[in-house]
């Protein structure tokens, strides 16, 4: 079953953050876990380029903007891959693949008759990149950005979004999963209920940007520009191919702050342009430092790469999953970061595959074969794990997913402690027994690794190979008693060593 999912794409008017790298990661995860399943999955991130904002960091740098754009793209591609991250391709609406079809796009919008001329007054956050209405504002400042937002009269041309009311409300009624999670489509909905507004399409007197096709003076507005990067990509992206019979319509992953223009605008826009909207959105919280939201504006930005040059990219995807519940907003810390890296990757997963690689080496001259018999209480353990994942994943739980996983994990070490091995390595009569336990315990572990591989995909070989196994992630390898016997297992070196808790890593 084709599986294509998307990342926002990111303003290049600064350096990657944490926040950045916690979307890109959860949109891997994501994937990986479906490719495991047997999906034909295709992964779509990249930035978005044509912003009032990313203009004028250029000229406060004073370098011509696609030189700009150019220089700072290199830095947001490396992201993806330093994150363990492996998207199938990487977006830049300056491409020329994009522009094309944008224009193209807007063209059947056009003659559809959904556009019209019109004027617009009205204030305008260059932060957000979005119009503001007065009653959006706090003490007349932006709630996110805490500026204020710049009036802006000029001749646009606007797109008919409250001719799609209807159309958009029977879309929502019809498909209650059509935005997740269930608060955030009834948030969408009651919105799209309180009556819609049409919107600009166009800025006039910019020079950068997309033009339209229809009037070359003036560019289309950022939005109209970069939601439509998610149907251009699929034309492009392979060269030679349009992927778009086989991945349209896809899923998109984002942040709380960009719903009205993806639950909202970009269905609206579809339909006009005589698409399908897309199969899901699923809309995440913020996540926060210091219980604030993680922004390059408010300055409290944490720098994803530094924090992998200390712990490695694992490690950061994991934390990513397991700091808090996947959809909601949630508060970071570098202590929590080393915490879990310590306690849970180190302590929990680390410890069990060195204490379990270890007995083997001693008590069994690394040797491991098939055990007599069937542990029913862990195969059952086994299959409640994989459902939790599946069931999980598919609604986007990734950090119920990692529960489930870890639960395994705990599990696997109180048999160690409750069986305790090295006592009946002591008595011969309990050959068979410790034998028995050793198979489960390397059992389980090559559960683990399948199961945990899209979250840590650079771990999950390095358990397979210290226990002997294939390098073979296939889901359907998520089920107890497929252990190969092995031989020359030794003790395996730590996962994940002790490393020094660094000092607070923070970048504007």
């Amino acid at each position: 079953m084709p599986y294509y999912l998307t990342t926002p794409i990111y303003y290049v008017n600064g350096k990657p953050h944490i926040g950045h790298a916690y979307t890109t990661c959860a949109a891997d995860i994501l994937v990986r876990h479906r490719r495991q399943r047997g999906d034909e999955t295709f992964f779509l991130t990249g930035v978005d380029e044509h912003a009032t904002k990313v203009y004028r960091v250029a000229e406060e740098q004073g370098l011509p903007v696609q030189e700009y754009v150019d220089q700072i793209a290199e830095v947001w591609r490396e992201l993806a891959p330093r994150l363990n991250a492996e998207p199938d391709f990487f977006i830049r609406t300056s491409d020329e693949g994009h522009k094309r079809f944008v224009r193209e796009f807007l063209q059947r919008i056009y003659d559809n008759g959904d556009v019209y001329e019109g004027v617009y007054s009205g204030l305008y956050c260059v932060g957000c990149e979005e119009f503001k209405s007065e009653d959006e504002l706090i003490d007349g400042k932006c709630p996110i950005h805490g500026t204020v937002p710049e009036r802006i009269e000029e001749k646009n041309y606007f797109f008919r979004l409250s001719a799609y009311q209807d159309r958009l409300l029977e879309l929502y009624d019809a498909r209650a999963d059509f935005v997740l999670p269930e608060f955030r489509f009834n948030e969408a909905r009651s919105f799209i209920a309180g009556g819609l507004q049409d919107f600009s399409i166009s800025r006039a007197g910019q020079p950068w940007g997309i033009p339209l096709p229809w009037d070359e003076s003036q560019v289309a507005y950022v939005w109209a520009d970069a939601l439509i990067n998610y149907l251009s990509a699929l034309t492009y992206a392979r060269p030679g191919e349009d992927l778009r019979p086989e991945f349209w319509p896809g899923r998109h992953l984002m942040a709380k702050d960009i719903l009205r223009f993806h639950c909202i605008y970009w269905p609206a826009m579809l339909l006009a342009a005589g698409y399908e909207v897309p199969k899901q959105i699923f809309v995440h919280g913020y996540l926060l430092l210091d219980d604030k939201k993680v922004s390059k504006s408010l300055g409290n930005v944490v720098d994803p790469l530094e924090l992998i040059d200390v712990y490695g990219a694992d490690p950061i995807r994991y934390w990513c999953a397991r700091a808090v519940s996947f959809g909601q907003d949630g508060s970071a810390s570098i202590d929590g970061i080393h915490e879990r890296y310590e306690r849970e990757l180190g302590n929990d997963l680390g410890n069990l595959l060195s204490r379990t690689t270890a007995m083997i080496e001693r008590y069994r001259d690394g040797r491991i074969w098939p055990r007599a018999g069937r542990n029913d209480e862990l195969a059952a353990a086994v299959d409640e794990m994989r459902g939790g994942v599946e069931r999980n994943l598919d609604r986007y739980d990734i950090t119920g997913a990692i529960d489930a996983i870890w639960s395994l994990v705990r599990r696997l070490n109180r048999y160690v402690t409750d069986r305790a091995p090295w006592v009946l390595a002591k008595d011969e009569s309990q050959a068979a027994e410790l034998d028995a336990i050793l198979y489960d315990l390397a059992d389980g572990l090559r559960v683990v690794a399948i199961a945990v591989a899209s979250y840590l995909p650079e771990t999950a070989p390095r358990l397979l190979e210290a226990l002997g196994q294939p390098l073979d992630l296939a889901w359907d390898g998520v089920a107890y008693g497929r252990l190969v016997p092995a031989e020359r297992i030794g003790a395996a070196p730590p996962l994940f060593p002790r490393i020094d808790p660094p000092p607070a890593l923070a970048a504007a």
